[in-house]
């Protein structure tokens, strides 16, 4: 029987690689049979992650990247392809979660949240698809949110712009997946609910009141647990999505349930 999810061969970027969710995925990957290139901008955390990696017996690379940044990018994936001579699968991931209605929201917040977690999803593209184009194969996962389709109601927790940008990723990965399709690349995106992260650990996690409506609410009634992101990230960084693209998954517990 064919492993669908046999990733032997196949070379993965991994941004945001450094802690959470991406160095969950950057394992995952690795555990698969992928050599992974982990990308972010904390060269030390990232030298923690793929010590894991190669010790596992995969190969890893670490790559200080800053995807707000243009050349910043366009070195990384140029220090990967020199390295590995190809990118199979994309895992756009890095992003953050600036707090703050429109109201309150200094413009260069807003900024650096578009910047982070849109633009510098289009420039990893930018940089990356030309090469899957040529050899006819790849695999982006974009990370949104659930926050993309769903508001935070609280008054202490609105975060307009991450609203705001998340759902531009569902926008940009449905024009790249209608665009790229006839070459063999699939574009899919993640919705993760409530899981805790470097990101969340210092924000909604302190928020008692949060966490109890939360659990309350969420049929899981739980936070999503380390690693439970991954299965769905393999799927969409497979074989087993050959036939799958422009597509949104939300990994939340049942939290959306309408």
């Amino acid at each position: 029987m064919i492993n669908l999810f046999d990733l032997s061969g196949k070379v993965a970027v991994v941004t945001g690689a450094s802690s959470g969710l991406g160095a969950d995925a950057a394992r995952a990957y690795a555990a698969q049979g992928a050599d992974v290139a982990l990308l972010a901008r904390r060269k030390e955390k990232l030298n923690e992650v793929a010590k894991e990696i190669t010790a596992a017996g995969r190969k890893a690379i670490v790559v200080q990247c800053d995807v707000s940044k243009e050349d910043s990018i366009k070195n990384a994936v140029e220090e990967v392809l020199k390295h590995f001579g190809k990118i199979d699968i994309l895992l756009n991931n890095a992003g953050i979660a600036q707090a703050g209605s429109v109201e309150t929201l200094t413009t260069d917040k807003w900024d650096q949240s578009m910047d982070i977690n849109v633009k510098g999803i289009y420039l990893m593209c930018k940089y990356v698809i030309p090469q899957m184009k040529e050899h006819k194969y790849g695999r982006i996962v974009n990370i949104a949110s659930v926050n993309a389709i769903l508001a935070d109601k609280a008054d202490a927790l609105v975060r307009h712009v991450y609203n705001t940008s998340k759902a531009a990723v569902l926008g940009l990965t449905k024009g790249m997946a209608a665009s790229y399709a006839q070459f063999g690349i699939t574009v899919n995106a993640l919705g993760p609910g409530l899981f805790e992260s470097e990101m969340t650990a210092d924000t909604l996690f302190k928020h008692q009141a949060f966490m109890d409506m939360y659990n309350t609410l969420c049929p899981a009634s739980r936070p999503g647990a380390k690693g439970e992101l991954n299965g769905p990230v393999l799927f969409f960084s497979s074989e087993a999505c050959s036939y799958t693209t422009g597509q949104f998954i939300v990994v939340d517990g049942g939290f959306s349930i309408t």
